[in-house]
Protein backbone atom coordinates (compact mmCIF):
# COMPACT_ATOMS: atom_id res chain seq x y z
CA UNK A 1 0.00 0.00 0.00
CA UNK A 2 0.60 3.70 -0.37
CA UNK A 3 0.79 5.30 3.01
CA UNK A 4 1.17 8.75 3.88
CA UNK A 5 3.02 9.91 7.53
CA UNK A 6 1.35 13.79 7.86
CA UNK A 7 2.61 15.81 10.26
CA UNK A 8 3.34 19.93 10.81
CA UNK A 9 7.41 18.62 10.80
CA UNK A 10 9.61 16.28 9.54
CA UNK A 11 13.05 15.03 9.81
CA UNK A 12 13.81 17.06 13.39
CA UNK A 13 14.56 15.87 17.02
CA UNK A 14 11.10 16.17 18.27
CA UNK A 15 9.51 13.34 19.56
CA UNK A 16 6.96 12.86 16.79
CA UNK A 17 9.48 13.31 13.98
CA UNK A 18 11.85 10.38 15.45
CA UNK A 19 8.14 8.54 15.93
CA UNK A 20 7.52 9.01 12.41
CA UNK A 21 11.07 7.67 11.46
CA UNK A 22 10.51 4.43 12.95
CA UNK A 23 6.61 3.65 11.77
CA UNK A 24 8.41 4.62 8.33
CA UNK A 25 11.17 1.71 8.77
CA UNK A 26 9.20 -0.66 10.17
CA UNK A 27 6.04 -0.03 7.26
CA UNK A 28 8.43 -0.25 4.67
CA UNK A 29 10.18 -3.15 6.00
CA UNK A 30 6.69 -4.45 5.61
CA UNK A 31 6.58 -3.59 1.76
CA UNK A 32 4.78 -0.53 2.08
CA UNK A 33 5.47 2.47 0.06
CA UNK A 34 5.78 5.42 2.83
CA UNK A 35 6.07 9.46 2.50
CA UNK A 36 6.46 11.79 4.47
CA UNK A 37 3.79 15.03 4.14
CA UNK A 38 4.67 18.35 6.39
CA UNK A 39 5.21 21.72 6.68
CA UNK A 40 8.45 21.22 6.32
CA UNK A 41 10.95 18.41 6.28
CA UNK A 42 14.16 19.26 8.08
CA UNK A 43 16.78 16.78 7.25
CA UNK A 44 15.12 14.24 5.80
CA UNK A 45 12.64 13.98 2.23
CA UNK A 46 8.79 14.92 2.24
CA UNK A 47 6.33 16.45 0.54
CA UNK A 48 5.65 20.43 1.25
CA UNK A 49 2.79 21.65 2.34
CA UNK A 50 3.71 25.54 3.27
CA UNK A 51 0.11 26.09 5.25
CA UNK A 52 1.35 23.03 7.54
CA UNK A 53 4.53 24.54 8.90
CA UNK A 54 4.43 24.08 12.41
CA UNK A 55 5.45 28.35 12.84
CA UNK A 56 3.04 29.29 9.52
CA UNK A 57 2.55 33.35 10.65
CA UNK A 58 -1.52 32.82 9.34
CA UNK A 59 -1.61 29.94 12.34
CA UNK A 60 0.15 31.43 14.76
CA UNK A 61 -2.60 34.43 14.45
CA UNK A 62 -5.05 31.79 14.67
CA UNK A 63 -3.98 30.28 17.96
CA UNK A 64 -3.59 33.57 19.43
CA UNK A 65 -6.97 34.76 18.74
CA UNK A 66 -8.50 31.33 19.71
CA UNK A 67 -7.28 30.38 23.02
CA UNK A 68 -5.58 34.17 24.06
CA UNK A 69 -7.95 37.36 23.10
CA UNK A 70 -10.27 37.17 20.36
CA UNK A 71 -8.45 40.37 18.85
CA UNK A 72 -7.38 40.75 15.32
CA UNK A 73 -11.10 40.46 13.76
CA UNK A 74 -14.52 42.08 14.54
CA UNK A 75 -16.27 39.05 15.39
CA UNK A 76 -16.55 35.58 15.61
CA UNK A 77 -17.88 34.80 11.97
CA UNK A 78 -14.61 36.58 10.70
CA UNK A 79 -12.39 34.55 12.28
CA UNK A 80 -14.20 31.59 11.68
CA UNK A 81 -14.09 32.65 7.49
CA UNK A 82 -10.64 33.16 7.75
CA UNK A 83 -9.77 29.83 9.43
CA UNK A 84 -11.99 28.04 7.22
CA UNK A 85 -10.30 29.48 3.69
CA UNK A 86 -7.05 28.42 5.23
CA UNK A 87 -8.57 24.90 5.36
CA UNK A 88 -9.78 25.33 2.31
CA UNK A 89 -6.15 25.83 1.04
CA UNK A 90 -4.95 22.48 2.92
CA UNK A 91 -7.51 20.66 1.64
CA UNK A 92 -7.07 21.50 -1.66
CA UNK A 93 -2.98 20.56 -1.53
CA UNK A 94 -3.48 17.26 0.60
CA UNK A 95 -6.46 16.04 -1.86
CA UNK A 96 -4.01 16.49 -4.89
CA UNK A 97 -0.91 15.12 -2.94
CA UNK A 98 -3.74 11.93 -2.06
CA UNK A 99 -4.33 11.50 -5.80
CA UNK A 100 -0.80 12.06 -7.28
CA UNK A 101 0.69 9.66 -5.04
CA UNK A 102 -2.64 7.46 -5.15
CA UNK A 103 -2.24 7.09 -1.38
CA UNK A 104 -4.23 4.43 0.09
CA UNK A 105 -3.95 5.54 4.40
CA UNK A 106 -3.42 8.73 5.73
CA UNK A 107 -1.16 8.58 9.10
CA UNK A 108 -1.83 12.35 10.45
CA UNK A 109 0.35 12.75 13.96
CA UNK A 110 -1.19 14.92 16.31
CA UNK A 111 -3.39 16.76 13.32
CA UNK A 112 -6.50 15.66 15.19
CA UNK A 113 -5.10 16.04 18.62
CA UNK A 114 -3.24 18.91 19.66
CA UNK A 115 -5.51 22.16 18.60
CA UNK A 116 -2.22 23.48 17.56
CA UNK A 117 -3.16 23.69 13.61
CA UNK A 118 -7.16 23.93 13.72
CA UNK A 119 -7.33 24.41 9.91
CA UNK A 120 -4.71 21.31 9.30
CA UNK A 121 -7.72 19.54 11.86
CA UNK A 122 -10.71 20.09 9.97
CA UNK A 123 -9.21 20.33 5.70
CA UNK A 124 -7.54 16.47 6.70
CA UNK A 125 -11.17 15.28 8.37
CA UNK A 126 -12.91 16.96 4.85
CA UNK A 127 -10.59 15.43 2.83
CA UNK A 128 -10.92 11.69 4.53
CA UNK A 129 -15.27 12.51 4.22
CA UNK A 130 -14.45 13.33 0.52
CA UNK A 131 -12.61 10.84 -0.53
CA UNK A 132 -13.49 8.04 2.24
CA UNK A 133 -9.69 7.45 2.32
CA UNK A 134 -8.98 5.06 5.40
CA UNK A 135 -6.98 6.78 8.22
CA UNK A 136 -5.00 6.06 10.77
CA UNK A 137 -5.31 9.10 13.79
CA UNK A 138 -1.57 8.67 15.94
CA UNK A 139 -2.67 10.86 18.61
CA UNK A 140 1.11 11.83 20.81
CA UNK A 141 -0.63 14.78 22.93
CA UNK A 142 -3.79 15.69 23.58
CA UNK A 143 -5.10 19.86 23.98
CA UNK A 144 -7.03 18.67 27.13
CA UNK A 145 -3.42 17.69 28.05
CA UNK A 146 -1.99 21.61 28.20
CA UNK A 147 -3.40 24.46 29.72
CA UNK A 148 -3.30 26.72 26.75
CA UNK A 149 -5.49 25.17 25.44
CA UNK A 150 -8.40 25.21 27.90
CA UNK A 151 -9.84 28.58 27.21
CA UNK A 152 -11.26 28.68 23.96
CA UNK A 153 -12.28 32.43 23.05
CA UNK A 154 -15.55 31.34 20.91
CA UNK A 155 -18.07 29.55 20.64
CA UNK A 156 -16.56 28.30 16.92
CA UNK A 157 -13.18 27.08 18.28
CA UNK A 158 -15.06 25.39 21.24
CA UNK A 159 -17.17 23.37 18.64
CA UNK A 160 -14.25 22.95 16.10
CA UNK A 161 -12.48 20.99 19.14
CA UNK A 162 -15.24 18.96 20.19
CA UNK A 163 -15.90 17.72 16.14
CA UNK A 164 -12.09 17.87 14.81
CA UNK A 165 -10.09 16.81 17.73
CA UNK A 166 -10.02 14.06 17.08
CA UNK A 167 -13.34 12.86 14.49
CA UNK A 168 -15.35 10.18 14.64
CA UNK A 169 -15.36 8.69 11.48
CA UNK A 170 -15.59 5.15 10.80
CA UNK A 171 -12.91 4.95 8.42
CA UNK A 172 -10.81 6.57 11.29
CA UNK A 173 -8.52 4.02 13.65
CA UNK A 174 -7.08 5.67 16.38
CA UNK A 175 -3.51 5.19 18.33
CA UNK A 176 -2.65 6.41 21.34
CA UNK A 177 1.16 6.18 23.34
CA UNK A 178 0.05 5.10 26.70
CA UNK A 179 -2.71 4.08 28.96
CA UNK A 180 -3.67 7.23 30.50
CA UNK A 181 -4.27 8.63 27.06
CA UNK A 182 -6.24 5.89 25.50
CA UNK A 183 -8.29 5.54 28.69
CA UNK A 184 -8.96 9.23 28.83
CA UNK A 185 -10.02 9.49 25.10
CA UNK A 186 -12.35 7.02 25.82
CA UNK A 187 -14.20 8.67 28.95
CA UNK A 188 -14.33 12.19 26.60
CA UNK A 189 -14.70 11.26 23.06
CA UNK A 190 -16.55 7.89 23.03
CA UNK A 191 -13.08 6.73 21.25
CA UNK A 192 -11.53 3.20 21.24
CA UNK A 193 -7.81 3.16 20.55
CA UNK A 194 -5.26 0.85 20.25
CA UNK A 195 -1.67 1.59 22.31
CA UNK A 196 1.39 1.95 20.91
CA UNK A 197 4.50 2.48 22.95
CA UNK A 198 7.38 4.27 21.97
CA UNK A 199 9.96 1.62 20.65
CA UNK A 200 14.19 1.75 20.02
CA UNK A 201 16.44 -0.02 17.55
CA UNK A 202 18.04 -2.40 19.97
CA UNK A 203 19.79 -4.41 17.21
CA UNK A 204 21.76 -1.36 16.51
CA UNK A 205 24.85 -1.63 17.06
CA UNK A 206 26.55 -0.12 20.59
CA UNK A 207 27.38 2.98 21.12
CA UNK A 208 30.95 2.82 21.99
CA UNK A 209 34.27 4.85 22.64
CA UNK A 210 36.00 4.93 19.27
CA UNK A 211 38.34 7.68 17.05
CA UNK A 212 35.62 10.31 16.67
CA UNK A 213 34.53 10.53 20.54
CA UNK A 214 37.78 9.14 22.37
CA UNK A 215 38.54 12.92 23.19
CA UNK A 216 34.96 13.48 24.62
CA UNK A 217 35.54 14.25 27.99
CA UNK A 218 38.40 16.99 27.40
CA UNK A 219 36.58 18.35 24.74
CA UNK A 220 33.61 19.09 27.02
CA UNK A 221 35.76 19.25 30.75
CA UNK A 222 35.03 16.47 32.18
CA UNK A 223 38.16 14.68 33.95
CA UNK A 224 39.03 11.00 32.91
CA UNK A 225 38.78 10.13 36.09
CA UNK A 226 35.26 11.86 37.11
CA UNK A 227 32.27 10.32 37.66
CA UNK A 228 29.89 11.53 35.12
CA UNK A 229 26.32 11.64 35.94
CA UNK A 230 24.22 12.36 32.80
CA UNK A 231 20.96 14.15 32.48
CA UNK A 232 20.06 13.77 28.96
CA UNK A 233 16.53 15.41 28.85
CA UNK A 234 15.81 18.82 27.43
CA UNK A 235 16.04 21.60 30.49
CA UNK A 236 12.51 21.98 30.89
CA UNK A 237 10.38 22.29 34.40
CA UNK A 238 8.60 19.12 33.88
CA UNK A 239 11.95 17.49 33.65
CA UNK A 240 12.49 18.08 37.37
CA UNK A 241 16.03 18.50 36.89
CA UNK A 242 16.38 19.49 40.76
CA UNK A 243 15.82 15.98 41.51
CA UNK A 244 18.82 14.92 39.97
CA UNK A 245 20.83 17.39 41.97
CA UNK A 246 18.96 16.40 45.34
CA UNK A 247 20.74 12.71 44.06
CA UNK A 248 24.29 14.16 43.31
CA UNK A 249 24.40 16.51 46.11
CA UNK A 250 24.08 13.19 48.58
CA UNK A 251 26.78 11.54 46.39
CA UNK A 252 29.04 13.91 46.96
CA UNK A 253 28.67 14.15 50.71
CA UNK A 254 32.30 12.61 52.63
CA UNK A 255 30.80 9.74 53.77
CA UNK A 256 29.69 8.96 50.46
CA UNK A 257 32.88 10.04 48.65
CA UNK A 258 34.58 7.86 50.89
CA UNK A 259 32.54 4.62 50.02
CA UNK A 260 33.36 4.69 46.64
CA UNK A 261 36.89 5.37 47.23
CA UNK A 262 37.21 2.66 49.45
CA UNK A 263 35.23 0.18 46.82
CA UNK A 264 36.74 1.69 43.97
CA UNK A 265 35.17 2.21 40.52
CA UNK A 266 33.44 -0.92 38.42
CA UNK A 267 35.86 0.09 35.50
CA UNK A 268 39.13 0.35 38.01
CA UNK A 269 39.59 3.78 37.48
CA UNK A 270 41.23 5.93 39.75
CA UNK A 271 38.56 7.73 41.29
CA UNK A 272 40.91 9.39 43.96
CA UNK A 273 41.58 12.28 42.20
CA UNK A 274 38.55 12.36 40.44
CA UNK A 275 34.96 14.25 40.97
CA UNK A 276 31.50 13.30 40.74
CA UNK A 277 29.99 16.02 37.73
CA UNK A 278 26.49 16.23 36.69
CA UNK A 279 26.18 16.86 33.25
CA UNK A 280 22.97 18.40 31.25
CA UNK A 281 23.12 17.47 27.59
CA UNK A 282 19.87 18.45 26.40
CA UNK A 283 18.61 21.87 24.89
CA UNK A 284 17.48 24.12 26.79
CA UNK A 285 13.08 24.80 26.83
CA UNK A 286 12.28 26.43 30.16
CA UNK A 287 12.36 30.24 31.61
CA UNK A 288 15.88 31.49 32.53
CA UNK A 289 14.20 31.51 35.74
CA UNK A 290 14.36 27.32 35.92
CA UNK A 291 17.74 27.07 35.27
CA UNK A 292 18.82 30.23 37.35
CA UNK A 293 16.69 28.35 40.23
CA UNK A 294 18.65 24.89 39.24
CA UNK A 295 22.14 26.76 39.61
CA UNK A 296 21.47 28.33 42.66
CA UNK A 297 20.32 24.62 44.39
CA UNK A 298 23.75 23.37 42.36
CA UNK A 299 25.50 25.58 44.40
CA UNK A 300 23.83 25.18 47.66
CA UNK A 301 24.46 21.88 47.54
CA UNK A 302 28.29 22.06 46.12
CA UNK A 303 26.87 20.18 43.01
CA UNK A 304 28.85 20.87 39.80
CA UNK A 305 26.37 21.27 36.56
CA UNK A 306 28.22 20.98 33.12
CA UNK A 307 25.85 22.46 30.53
CA UNK A 308 27.62 20.61 27.28
CA UNK A 309 24.18 21.31 24.55
CA UNK A 310 26.74 23.62 23.01
CA UNK A 311 28.44 20.43 22.06
CA UNK A 312 25.83 18.37 20.84
CA UNK A 313 24.04 18.11 17.74
CA UNK A 314 21.64 15.55 16.11
CA UNK A 315 24.99 14.16 14.75
CA UNK A 316 27.84 13.98 14.82
CA UNK A 317 30.02 16.89 12.68
CA UNK A 318 32.53 19.59 12.87
CA UNK A 319 31.71 22.98 11.46
CA UNK A 320 33.98 26.06 11.18
CA UNK A 321 36.59 23.78 12.77
CA UNK A 322 34.53 23.22 15.94
CA UNK A 323 33.93 19.38 16.89
CA UNK A 324 30.47 18.45 17.70
CA UNK A 325 29.16 14.81 19.25
CA UNK A 326 25.78 13.06 19.13
CA UNK A 327 23.81 12.70 22.16
CA UNK A 328 24.91 9.10 21.91
CA UNK A 329 28.53 10.03 22.33
CA UNK A 330 27.01 11.28 25.86
CA UNK A 331 25.50 8.18 26.95
CA UNK A 332 29.10 6.30 26.23
CA UNK A 333 30.80 8.26 28.91
CA UNK A 334 27.60 8.43 31.40
CA UNK A 335 27.88 6.59 34.49
CA UNK A 336 24.57 6.85 35.52
CA UNK A 337 21.53 8.46 34.20
CA UNK A 338 19.12 10.52 35.60
CA UNK A 339 15.48 10.78 34.69
CA UNK A 340 13.58 12.45 37.02
CA UNK A 341 10.56 13.57 34.78
CA UNK A 342 7.21 14.65 36.25
CA UNK A 343 5.36 14.19 33.08
CA UNK A 344 6.27 12.39 30.12
CA UNK A 345 3.99 11.31 27.40
CA UNK A 346 6.17 7.65 27.64
CA UNK A 347 9.81 8.35 27.43
CA UNK A 348 12.28 8.07 25.12
CA UNK A 349 15.30 8.80 27.10
CA UNK A 350 14.38 5.72 29.64
CA UNK A 351 14.83 3.29 26.16
CA UNK A 352 17.60 5.24 25.59
CA UNK A 353 19.39 4.48 28.91
CA UNK A 354 18.34 1.06 28.59
CA UNK A 355 20.21 0.38 25.11
CA UNK A 356 23.18 2.86 26.45
CA UNK A 357 23.23 -0.33 29.21
CA UNK A 358 23.36 2.22 32.39
CA UNK A 359 21.81 2.38 35.10
CA UNK A 360 19.28 4.72 35.62
CA UNK A 361 17.64 6.99 38.53
CA UNK A 362 14.12 7.71 37.52
CA UNK A 363 10.96 9.63 39.21
CA UNK A 364 7.94 7.00 38.75
CA UNK A 365 6.19 9.82 36.44
CA UNK A 366 2.20 8.31 35.51
CA UNK A 367 2.95 6.75 32.36
CA UNK A 368 5.86 4.81 33.89
CA UNK A 369 3.49 3.38 36.53
CA UNK A 370 0.58 2.40 34.50
CA UNK A 371 2.83 1.29 31.18
CA UNK A 372 6.29 0.31 32.13
CA UNK A 373 6.70 -0.38 35.55
CA UNK A 374 4.87 -4.09 35.42
CA UNK A 375 7.45 -5.05 32.88
CA UNK A 376 9.71 -5.46 35.70
CA UNK A 377 12.84 -2.78 35.27
CA UNK A 378 15.47 -2.58 37.95
CA UNK A 379 15.72 1.47 38.49
CA UNK A 380 16.63 3.36 41.29
CA UNK A 381 13.68 4.38 42.11
CA UNK A 382 12.15 8.28 43.72
CA UNK A 383 9.20 6.91 43.54
CA UNK A 384 6.08 8.27 42.29
CA UNK A 385 4.60 10.95 44.56
CA UNK A 386 6.24 14.38 44.86
CA UNK A 387 5.37 18.07 46.08
CA UNK A 388 6.15 21.88 44.85
CA UNK A 389 8.23 24.11 47.27
CA UNK A 390 7.73 27.61 47.51
CA UNK A 391 10.30 28.35 44.38
CA UNK A 392 8.52 26.16 42.43
CA UNK A 393 10.90 23.31 42.01
CA UNK A 394 9.64 19.48 42.36
CA UNK A 395 10.56 18.27 46.01
CA UNK A 396 10.41 14.43 47.04
CA UNK A 397 11.08 12.81 50.48
CA UNK A 398 14.42 13.00 51.96
CA UNK A 399 14.41 9.43 52.65
CA UNK A 400 14.24 8.06 48.80
CA UNK A 401 17.10 10.63 48.28
CA UNK A 402 19.28 8.97 50.62
CA UNK A 403 18.08 5.33 49.39
CA UNK A 404 19.19 6.55 45.67
CA UNK A 405 22.44 7.95 46.54
CA UNK A 406 23.06 4.47 48.31
CA UNK A 407 21.71 2.26 45.12
CA UNK A 408 23.97 4.69 42.86
CA UNK A 409 26.71 3.83 44.81
CA UNK A 410 26.49 0.53 44.80
CA UNK A 411 25.64 0.32 40.74
CA UNK A 412 29.13 2.59 40.95
CA UNK A 413 31.45 0.27 42.49
CA UNK A 414 29.94 -3.35 42.32
CA UNK A 415 30.94 -4.62 38.72
CA UNK A 416 28.95 -7.82 38.33
CA UNK A 417 25.90 -6.18 40.20
CA UNK A 418 25.92 -3.41 37.46
CA UNK A 419 26.16 -6.15 34.75
CA UNK A 420 23.18 -8.06 36.43
CA UNK A 421 20.82 -4.63 36.39
CA UNK A 422 21.98 -3.14 32.68
CA UNK A 423 21.46 -6.75 30.98
CA UNK A 424 18.46 -7.96 32.33
CA UNK A 425 17.14 -3.96 31.32
CA UNK A 426 18.48 -4.32 27.97
CA UNK A 427 17.21 -7.97 28.03
CA UNK A 428 13.60 -6.35 28.67
CA UNK A 429 13.95 -3.06 26.46
CA UNK A 430 14.31 -5.34 23.21
CA UNK A 431 11.85 -7.76 24.75
CA UNK A 432 8.76 -5.04 25.01
CA UNK A 433 9.97 -2.18 22.94
CA UNK A 434 11.88 -2.94 20.20
CA UNK A 435 11.37 -2.26 16.64
CA UNK A 436 9.90 -5.92 15.89
CA UNK A 437 7.23 -5.30 18.87
CA UNK A 438 6.35 -2.41 16.49
CA UNK A 439 5.94 -4.32 13.35
CA UNK A 440 3.79 -6.87 15.05
CA UNK A 441 1.56 -3.92 16.39
CA UNK A 442 1.72 -1.92 13.22
CA UNK A 443 0.79 -5.26 10.56
CA UNK A 444 -2.91 -5.73 12.25
CA UNK A 445 -3.36 -2.24 12.55
CA UNK A 446 -2.89 -1.49 9.05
Amino acid sequence: MNIALCHFRVGETDGVSLEMEKWKHALENMGHRVYFLAGSAGITQGYIVEELHYQHEENNKFVRNAYEQLQDYQNEQEFEEDVLDFAGRIEEKLEKFIREFEIDILVPNNIWSLGWGLPAGIAFANVANKLNIRCIAHHHDFYWERSRYSQPTCNFIKNVLEVYFPPRESNINHAVINEIAKAEMKRRKGINATVIPNVFDFNEQTWSIDEYNSDFKKQVGIGENDIVILQATRITERKAIELAIDVVGELIKPENIDKIKKRGLYDDRNFKDGKIVLVLAGLLESDIRYVELLKQKAKQKGVELLFINDRIKSSRCIENGKKYYSLWDAYVFADLITYPSILEGWGNQFLEGLFAKKPMVVYEYPVYVTDIKKKGFNIVSLGSEHTIDESGLVVVDKDLIKKAAAQCIELLTDREYRSRVVEQNFKLGKNHYSYENLAQILKALF
